[in-house]
C-alpha cells in the first residue's frame, strides 16, 4: 500500500513546471503522485516521469477532469471529446508508468439532473458501450480504469458503491475497477466500511478524504472501520489524499470550496500522511 498526494492541493493545472512540487512531496513521505491532467498538452510526459525518478517518486494514477464537453452520456460530440480526452490521457500513463486513470470518466462533473427513467437507461446504454470502448483501448496498453461515484451534488449517475459495481459488470472487462472515496462516501453510503467490503478485489483506487475536504483525521469519519475493511479485502493499491482549498481559485469554483478548511494547504498534506501513516500501521 502506497500513501499518495494529488496535485490539485497545490496547482490546477498540473504542467511541467509543477514537477518542482516533487520534492517537497517526497520529503514529506509521500511515494506516490496523483496528476489530473486537465489537457494532456499541459504535460511532457517525458518530462514529468524523469522528474517523478529523480525524486524516487511514482505515478500512481491519472485523474481524469470530465470538464464540460466531456460526456460519455452526452451528445455525440461530447462523447467523441470525452472518449479523445481520455485515450490521450492513456497513452500518457504508459510513458508515465502509470498504472491507473481515475475519477469520474463516465460523465461531466455537475450535471445532476432529476432525468426520466427512459432518459436514464439510454444514458445508461450509451456509458458501457463507451466504457468498453475505452477499457479495450486500455487493456491493449496494460492500464486499468478506476470508476468513482461521486456525491448526488456533483452527478446523478453514479452517486454508491452498488451502483458502481453495476456499471463494472455491465462493461464486464476486468481491467474496469472500482474507485471508492472517502468524502463521496460520508454522503451517500449508509457505511463505509460495508461498502469496501462489498466492493472487495474490484476496488482498484481509493481517496482517503476529511468529511469536509480538509485533514483526514482532523474530520468526524470513523477510520478504523475503514481502515479494518480495507485489510480485510486486503487492497494493496493506493491510498490518496484529495484534498482541495482555497488556495487554488479554479479548483476551489468547481469544488465548492467557499472558505479555508485548515490554516494551510501544507497542514493538510503534512497532517494527513502522518494520521494515515498512523492508522495503517
Amino acid at each position: 500500500m502506497r500513501f499518495g498526494i494529488n496535485t490539485f492541493l497545490f496547482a490546477s493545472p498540473f504542467t511541467n513546471d509543477s514537477t518542482k512540487l516533487f520534492k517537497t512531496f517526497k520529503k514529506w513521505g509521500f511515494t506516490s503522485i496523483e496528476i489530473p491532467v486537465e489537457d494532456p498538452s499541459h504535460i511532457d510526459p517525458a518530462h514529468v516521469k524523469a522528474e517523478l525518478d529523480k525524486h524516487g517518486l511514482e505515478c500512481g494514477s491519472i485523474c481524469a477532469c470530465m470538464g464540460p464537453g466531456r460526456d460519455l452520456r452526452g451528445s455525440a460530440e461530447d462523447q467523441k471529446t470525452a472518449m479523445d480526452y481520455c485515450k490521450a490521457l492513456i497513452d500518457q500513463m504508459v510513458v508515465l508508468g502509470c498504472p491507473s486513470l481515475i475519477g469520474p470518466v463516465y460523465s461531466v462533473v455537475g450535471r445532476a439532473d432529476a432525468e426520466e427513467p427512459a432518459a436514464q437507461k439510454q444514458q445508461w446504454a450509451l456509458v458501457v458501450k463507451n466504457l468498453k470502448e475505452l477499457a479495450k483501448y486500455a487493456a491493449a496498453r496494460e492500464r486499468q480504469i478506476c470508476i468513482e461515484p461521486l456525491n448526488r451534488f456533483e452527478t446523478d449517475f453514479l452517486n454508491t458503491c452498488d451502483q458502481g459495481l453495476k456499471l463494472i459488470k455491465a462493461v464486464g472487462a476486468k481491467n474496469v475497477k472500482l474507485h471508492l472515496d472517502t468524502f463521496h462516501m460520508n454522503i451517500e453510503e449508509k457505511n463505509q466500511g460495508k461498502a469496501i467490503l462489498k466492493a472487495g478485489k474490484l476496488l482498484g483506487h481509493f481517496h482517503a478524504c476529511g468529511s469536509d475536504r480538509g485533514t483526514p483525521g482532523n474530520d468526524h469519519i470513523d477510520w478504523k472501520p475503514i481502515v479494518a475493511a480495507l485489510r480485510k479485502i486486503k487492497y494493496d493499491g493506493d491510498v490518496v489524499i484529495e484534498s482541495f482549498t482555497t488556495d487554488v481559485k479554479v479548483i476551489a469554483r468547481a469544488a465548492a470550496i467557499w472558505r479555508r478548511m485548515e490554516p494551510t494547504r501544507d497542514e493538510i498534506a503534512v497532517k494527513g500522511i502522518k494520521f494515515l501513516k498512523r492508522v495503517f500501521a
